[in-house]
């Protein structure tokens, strides 16, 4: 999870952009912290995921494989 001082900075990196623009080193930065927090977040959506089971409303598992062999590669 990103730490709430890196959110607020991402924060207000884009309002400033916004309202009177960013310097060369603030857009560094501000691509920075966007790289950081796309790496966390999809790290949290693949956890997510791997914790989903697709059921159909018989009961039976209908899990998409890919998800499935995605989930045994991890356990290994």
């Amino acid at each position: 999870m990103l730490s709430k001082d890196k959110i607020q900075r991402i924060n207000a990196l884009a309002k400033k952009a916004k309202s009177v623009g960013l310097t060369d080193k603030e857009q560094m930065e501000q691509q920075e912290l966007r790289q950081e927090y796309l790496r966390v977040f999809r790290s949290s959506m693949s956890n997510t995921l791997h914790s989903v089971t697709v059921v159909d409303p018989k009961g039976n598992d209908v899990t998409p494989e890919k998800l499935k062999e995605s989930k045994r590669k991890r356990l290994h």
